[in-house]
């Protein structure tokens, strides 16, 4: 008996085994090491306000992450969850605004437009026997393209009650986000549904093998139907969730949450091949994901350094995973044995990858405190190396956001306000997201609230979308300015305005007029349909035109994103669909310089150029004579502006009521009521535009 009973008990896997069968103890410690990493090198970190931050800005990622598990258990994939997001938003948002429904009734249509998409993709995988991956990239495009075709890529819809808005916003007890209580409950249920029931195993089985799993009696069909459906049905359920956090409904909610989702669930040890995954290791993964961006902000260094560090551990996830399968292959009679040899290298890489991002990250953070202190010398001419800088004055910290960070436009801004900051002697974070995304904004803002710092500056990408934020960062105390677009006016202290927008639009349109000599068609170039700033132009712009120049006529108004190509694109349409244009106007710094590219491969002599942008951006297309000329102001002088009122804010020298500021080389700055006024319009052409460089 004792060689059997010995036998019995070497096939039953120890306890670490049971609990971590994918090795998902590896993520725990990585989540443990950036927690400690965290600790020393980020403002707040270890807090339970943070902890519960954390959570929140998991919930919608982290439902669709769940949903995706039991999809990539069976080797399948769902690339449309993200796409879906914004349709139902817009659904809903729809519903409720347009069709007058009540908010519970707008939400459950909502909830039935994911199952439908859902049984979509499911119809497509299951009956026609298409690949996921071909099936759910198609449906990700057609998802998305039928949010924007319902709302044109323009309407947002806003103003939702505030019991709605609670859903994503309020807090229990003032301390746990409402959100908590949607995406535990989706945990456990999930985790008991995958790992304690019949159905739940089988998905395993059909993930090791569907044929197999076919002949051993197992309605696989039924089964991948299921979990399809059940994602696109989580899908709207995140979207809900995330108009309620954003409190705006819009076309492109969502947008990259697939990636980000399913990066969750492969770190988590699920196989992209099939046949394992785990819960516990989807949150861990998307924990990790979190925490790594939310230390990074808190730490002050480029929130970039998460992707990277992210896609490198996703890389070296797949290809082990590969590695395992390979072998597996080729020597089945050593599975169990390679299978530990895998895991532990899996261990070994994973562990030096952190342990080089925690050098990163201290290093980076010791670099930047080593510079502050040079910083610091130079500014008190201290010449003494041994002399002890004056540290018992804290340095105001400023918070400043771009619209976008690789925007031509904002990093000119940026010279003005480190040139404003080393005057002032004050520090500043400068962080924000890559492209126009309202939401990236809205998690940069709460970590700056966590950290504490003095004063937010933010150039608005959506008013609406991030107003609820900036109000609770005034709640915390923390000063709250705009600079370059405006939130609502509740939302923020003061609003740095480079021109008023009547001033801007009535430019450009007078500057259009004298070139058309008056009256033809012309068409504009923005930057977003939904940005703010932007729309604000177009109506004095439109209004304009009314009251001077009946014979000039708007055709068209085309959005590029805020990129070059776009606008190239764009405007080469623009010139097919309305050969009689003479004129293109671009809205934003990158359209002007896209458009006359556009133009002047057209070989179209006949249509100008003009518009909003930066004069180094447009020199060369101004001196061959295709762009007439530019508006705008000195960005440079903008960034000074916003760091001078920022500081005066902080330091009660910028109070309400105030007629002037003193804004250093400016001199003597106007203030009109809340609104900061750096000047008028300047307009740049051939005779001028070389004595400018920026």
């Amino acid at each position: 008996m004792k060689p059997a009973i010995e036998h019995s008990l070497f096939l039953i896997p120890p306890w670490y085994s049971r609990i971590f069968p994918n090795n998902e103890w590896v993520l725990l410690i990585v989540l443990l090491i950036e927690c400690a990493i965290f600790a020393l090198t980020g403002s707040n970190f270890l807090t339970a306000a943070n902890g519960f931050e954390v959570t929140r800005l998991v919930v919608e990622v982290g439902l669709l992450a769940l949903a995706l598990t039991p999809i990539v258990i069976t080797g399948g994939i769902d690339l449309s969850v993200g796409s879906m997001m914004g349709l139902s938003a817009v659904v809903m948002g729809s519903l409720w605004r347009d069709a007058h429904l009540p908010m519970p009734v707008a939400i459950c249509l909502a909830l039935l437009v994911g199952l439908l998409g859902g049984a979509l993709n499911a119809l497509l995988i299951t009956r026609l026997n298409f690949p996921p991956l071909i099936v759910t990239l198609g449906t990700f495009s057609l998802f998305r393209g039928l949010a924007e075709g319902l709302t044109r890529g323009i309407e947002n819809y806003s103003g939702f009650a505030p019991q709605f808005l609670f859903l994503g916003q309020g807090y229990i007890g003032g301390v746990i986000p409402t959100q908590l209580f949607v995406l535990l409950p989706a945990i456990a249920v999930c985790a008991w549904w995958l790992h304690r029931t019949i159905f739940g195993r089988s998905l395993y089985a059909i993930g090791y093998s569907s044929e197999g799993s076919r002949y051993a009696g197992i309605p696989v069909t039924r089964r991948l139907g299921f979990i399809y459906t059940l994602s696109g049905l989580a899908a709207s359920l995140a979207a809900i969730i995330y108009v309620a956090h954003l409190g705006q409904a819009k076309s492109d909610a969502g947008t990259g949450y697939e990636l980000m989702a399913i990066t969750a669930v492969v770190l988590g040890g699920a196989s992209i091949f099939g046949g394992r995954g785990t819960v516990l290791g989807t949150v861990l993964g998307l924990f990790a994901i979190v925490i790594l961006q939310n230390g990074l902000r808190l730490s002050s260094q480029p929130a970039e350094l998460a992707g990277i560090l992210t896609g490198t551990l996703l890389i070296v996830t797949i290809l082990l995973d590969r590695f395992s399968k390979m072998r597996s292959s080729h020597r089945r009679i050593h599975t169990i044995a390679e299978k530990i040899e895998v895991k532990n290298s899996q261990v070994a890489v994973l562990s030096a990858v952190i342990l080089i991002a925690a050098l990163i990250v201290a290093g980076g953070n010791w670099l930047l405190a080593g510079s502050m202190r040079q910083e610091i010398r130079k500014l008190a001419g201290i010449q003494n190396q041994n002399a002890v800088p004056p540290t018992a004055v804290r340095k105001p910290v400023i918070a400043v956001m771009p619209k976008a960070k690789g925007d031509p436009y904002f990093i000119s801004c940026r010279k003005g306000i480190d040139e404003a900051a080393n005057e002032q002697g004050v520090e500043v974070l400068w962080d924000g997201p890559t492209d126009l995304d309202p939401a990236k904004q809205n998690e940069v803002v709460e970590a700056w609230i966590t950290r504490g710092v003095d004063v937010i500056a933010v150039s608005v990408e959506n008013e609406v979308a991030i107003s609820t934020v900036l109000r609770k960062a005034r709640e915390r105390g923390i000063k709250v300015v705009t600079w370059d677009a405006d939130s609502q006016k509740d939302a923020r202290d003061f609003f740095i305005n480079q021109a008023t927008p009547q001033g801007i639009g009535y430019t450009l349109v007078d500057e259009a007029a004298r070139i058309l000599d008056g009256k033809g068609e012309f068409a504009i170039i923005t930057a977003s349909l939904s940005a703010a700033n932007q729309n604000e132009w177009i109506r004095h712009i439109k209004a304009r035109l009314a009251e001077k120049y009946p014979e000039m006529k708007l055709v068209a108004i085309q959005p590029s994103d805020g990129d070059r190509d776009r606008a190239f694109a764009e405007t080469q349409n623009v010139l097919k669909v309305y050969p009689k244009v003479k004129l293109v106007m671009g809205i934003a710094a990158p359209a002007v310089p896209g458009a006359a590219e556009a133009v002047k491969q057209s070989g179209r002599t006949d249509v100008k150029v003009t518009g909003l942008s930066l004069p180094n951006m447009c020199k060369p297309y101004i001196h061959a004579g295709v762009i007439e000329s530019i508006v705008l102001w000195n960005t440079v002088d903008l960034g000074y502006l916003t760091i001078y009122a920022s500081r005066a804010l902080s330091k009660g020298e910028l109070r309400a009521g105030d007629s002037q500021l003193n804004a250093g080389r400016l001199g003597r700055i106007e203030i009109k009521g809340d609104q900061v006024l750096l000047g008028s319009p300047f307009i740049f052409n051939r005779q001028n535009i070389d004595r400018f460089d920026f």
